[in-house]
């Protein structure tokens, strides 16, 4: 598999500083790549990088131009990293291998599914009965797609995935569980990437939503009648608790997790590994979470940390008290 720079720039636009016949054979990291490489630096910290690299060509942006030149090659846009996306998928049209089966023959699908005639279903998967799936949406091996759900099209859900298991309903009675039935489903709009491994609930009245343009991670917990608004992204690990409305063009990184019938709005991003306790109303970046020390150190923080609530009063007392003691020198 190659390309000319002069056909990638043709392809994708941009301002090629070189020769349009210099052949590349593969994409790589600034750090590793070789003469036969195209990389790309889309951040002013990483220029140091780009001094030292081997690569044939490097896709920067016009600020990065005086010091690509004298490189061998470089294309010149607006928006480097958006260039290098484009530029992964152009390279994987190219280098497609001869398709198999629409649907492969080890996939179990009801009679009473309905699946569009170019999507692709995988190895081992399993569709059943009422459940959807929309024009070129492609399902990996082993995504299982539960009764009623659909799935829109251009999607895309990888290996391990399972959409509309049973959300977690029970209600307690004489000390044990008894199971709330989940009578809704999940509806998935346009657009949306499904990672590994990631379950999405099926909602227990009301169906749990993803929107157009969602992108989720690998081991994602969505819990029943969570609505994700449109191009959320969200990063490997994430739980979102029942019922949860996270607005529309939202990030949520790596480990967070979001409480039950909590509500993020619009814009709204959060930090890996923070516990969202409150709903957030302002658009913003949030980050809930203990910084990392020694155990001996945190111990004696998280200790300390138990006692807040009972100093605050004092302060409050003493503030109080000191107010009084003012008022009467007065």
């Amino acid at each position: 598999m190659s390309l000319t720079l002069g056909a990638i720039v043709e392809a994708l636009g941009g301002r090629l500083l070189g020769a349009a016949d210099q052949l590349i054979t593969g994409l790589a990291p600034l750090q590793t790549a070789q003469s036969h490489h195209i990389s790309f630096l889309s951040q002013a910290r990483y220029q140091k990088d780009l001094s030292a690299s081997l690569a044939g060509c490097v896709i920067v942006s016009p600020a990065f131009e005086a010091l690509a030149a004298q490189r061998q090659a470089a294309i010149i846009t607006d928006d480097p990293y958006l260039y290098f996306a484009r530029l992964t998928r152009l390279w994987k049209q190219r280098q497609a291998r001869s398709s198999g089966p629409k649907i492969h023959p080890s996939a179990v699908i009801d009679p009473q599914a309905t699946i569009a005639d170019d999507a692709v279903i995988g190895p081992l998967c399993v569709i059943e009965r009422g459940a959807s799936v929309g024009a070129a949406s492609v399902l990996k091996s082993r995504v299982t797609l539960g009764e009623d759900c659909s799935i829109g099209a251009r999607c895309i859900v990888h290996s391990g995935a399972v959409i509309g298991a049973d959300g977690f309903g029970f209600a307690p009675h004489q000390g044990e569980w008894e199971k709330i039935e989940q009578l809704g489903a999940v509806r998935i709009g346009n657009d949306v990437e499904i990672g590994a491994n990631t379950c999405i609930d099926r909602g227990a009245l009301e169906d749990t939503v993803i929107e157009d343009g969602v992108k989720l991670d690998n081991l994602i917990q969505i819990g029943h009648n969570v609505h994700v608004g449109r191009h959320t992204a969200m990063a490997g690990c994430v739980g979102i608790a029942g019922s949860a409305r996270i607005g529309a063009h939202c990030t949520v990184g790596g480990g967070a997790v979001v409480l039950g019938h909590l509500t993020l709005a619009d814009h709204v991003h959060i930090s890996a590994a923070s516990v969202v306790t409150r709903s957030v109303l302002q658009p913003g970046h949030y980050t809930g979470m203990f910084p990392l020390d020694s155990n001996v150190n945190w111990e004696k923080n998280a200790a300390s940390l138990k006692q807040l609530s009972r100093l605050r009063e004092r302060i409050k007392a003493l503030e109080t008290q000191d107010h009084k003691h003012n008022n009467k020198e007065i």
